[in-house]
């Protein structure tokens, strides 16, 4: 981390941050684990994929390929990518602050 990121006056901005980061984690691990074809009885699969469900509520069936991986790859694809942009913007915009 560079030190403006350290400064006690940028934590805000690093906390936002790092949450935008878990998201995208969650979200991109749930990804890997349907196209790996993880076993959905585990607990920790289970656990991946209803976090990943609600972080991406809003996009989960925005679009309708005929493939079902497309279609999950898509959209929480998307949630990640979207979370990761305005996450960091935001994080940015405090650290300027």
């Amino acid at each position: 981390m560079s030190p403006r990121y350290r400064n006690g006056s940028n934590q805000a901005g690093t906390v936002v941050a790092i949450v935008a980061d878990v998201m995208a984690v969650i979200l991109g691990l749930w990804i890997l684990m349907y196209l790996l074809d993880a076993n959905r009885a585990n607990d920790l699969v289970q656990f991946v994929h209803n976090v990943a469900s609600w972080l991406a509520g809003w996009s989960r069936d925005l679009f309708t390929f005929d493939k079902a991986w497309a279609r999950v790859v898509a959209g929480y694809g998307l949630a990640a990518v979207v979370y990761l942009f305005i996450g960091h913007a935001i994080a940015n915009r405090m650290h300027r602050h």
